[in-house]
């Protein structure tokens, strides 16, 4: 007889920058029945999937589809898939995302140069395009929407001066993807990085990501063919310049991907039904109804923070709608009001990281926790705690302040 207690996770709002609340239907998608990776009815919805990626990531690319495993895993497909050693590669870092890609990009042996901004602002793209011709990089990697500080950078300028100085631009959009726009044919980004675990309301598991032909181009240059595997007349990579991990290698995943359907590694079946849901109901409700009602919930968030006394973090030129940084009241214990959240309201907010650390909250609406519902339920708990822990707060104002927004809406 077994002593281990059934598993019974609590109901909790995640109102975090993620992850975030699932949607019911896609956990409903997650129970279906297996099908083998090569079923007929499986390759179909593996197509489908790449058909709404594309739709997703606003982009005619050949190439839209899921690396297996979390956000992270997408990132560093990408890069290591497109940088060779000796490669330069340009990073703009506004926060703690940036450094992880720069981290990545010395992994792969490239010739690292960073720009960076305080935190809680972002790069005017002058600057940015700036350093690309002084520095005449082969590849720049920058983050969209930085979780960190809630900051998000504009990207068009940027995409359209790499491309005329010939230096791929990949993009972390992991944060952004399904919650604001992100046009990667539009600001000629040549690779994106999604999550699934934020505003598209999917569980972490699967990174989509899309690339150009231009990305594609570098990818062909490097391709290794896995022995045992090779089409006649395939030809093995010599491997000097090849890609050095197998898992991550976008010229052999993108032949899993094609019709040719080249095994590489057993398909993730539930978290593609997932995914395939997700994108569904995304695109059901329409990517501009979307990004409204992202807007729309931030609008009343903030309306009932301000309504509470409370100042919001960072340049507001740039915040993240998805989003929202908190300053934390001078002499409240920020992480004794989030576990009074959590243990009374069953609601769940951030702190953050690095320098921030205990200085701000960040509230994140994203997905299928961007609703009315819980915008409502998480200011007036927060004031309830603010008011506990001594801070003193017009009562019933946030909720008010927010209703107003609604009212307008």
């Amino acid at each position: 007889m077994s002593g281990w207690a059934e598993l019974n996770p609590s109901p909790r709002t995640i109102m975090t920058p993620g992850p975030v609340e699932v949607d019911p239907r896609v956990l409903r998608a997650m129970s279906y029945p297996i099908l083998g990776q090569f079923d007929p009815e499986f390759t179909s919805l593996m197509n489908d999937t790449m058909a709404m990626l594309r739709s997703l990531f606003r982009t005619d690319n050949r190439w839209a589809y899921p690396i297996d495993g979390t956000s992270r895993s997408g990132i560093e497909a990408v890069l290591v898939s497109l940088i060779e050693p000796g490669d330069k590669v340009l990073v703009p870092i506004f926060g703690r995302f940036g450094y992880l890609l720069q981290e990545i990009a010395e992994r792969c042996g490239a010739e690292v140069t960073v720009l960076e901004k305080p935190w809680g602002s972002v790069f005017d793209p002058e600057e940015v395009i700036a350093a690309v011709r002084r520095e005449k990089p082969d590849l720049v990697a920058i983050v969209h929407g930085e979780t960190s500080t809630g900051r998000m950078q504009p990207l068009a300028d940027i995409g359209r001066a790499c491309r005329e100085l010939d230096a791929l631009l990949v993009v972390d959009a992991v944060a952004t993807i399904g919650g604001v726009p992100v046009e990667a044919d539009a600001w000629c980004l040549d690779a994106v990085i999604g999550g699934t675990q934020k505003c598209l309301s999917v569980p972490s598991g699967m990174a989509p990501i899309t690339y150009n032909e231009r990305a594609e181009r570098k990818v062909l240059k490097r391709k290794r063919v896995e022995r045992g595997l090779a089409t006649p007349g395939a030809a093995p990579g010599s491997g000097g310049g090849s890609v050095r991990s197998n898992y991550f290698d976008l010229g052999q995943l993108q032949d899993y991907w094609s019709p040719l359907r080249l095994n590489h590694h057993t398909e993730m079946t539930s978290m593609l039904y997932a995914l395939r849901e997700g994108l569904r109901i995304a695109l059901a409700e329409g990517l501009e109804a979307r990004f409204d009602r992202h807007r729309r919930q931030e609008a009343a968030l903030v309306a009932g923070l301000r309504a509470m006394g409370l100042a919001l973090y960072g340049d507001e030129s740039c915040k993240l709608p998805v989003v929202t940084c908190v300053d934390i009241p001078e002499g409240v214990d920020g992480e004794s009001v989030r576990s009074l959240l959590l243990d009374s309201f069953g609601i769940e907010i951030a702190s953050s990281f690095g320098p921030l650390k205990g200085k701000i909250w960040r509230i994140g609406t994203m997905g299928y926790s961007c609703s009315r519902k819980n915008v409502l339920h998480v200011l007036g708990a927060l004031e309830a705690a603010l008011i506990r822990h001594g801070v003193k707060v017009d009562a019933g104002a946030a909720l008010q302040a927010a209703l107003d927004v609604y009212a307008e809406n």
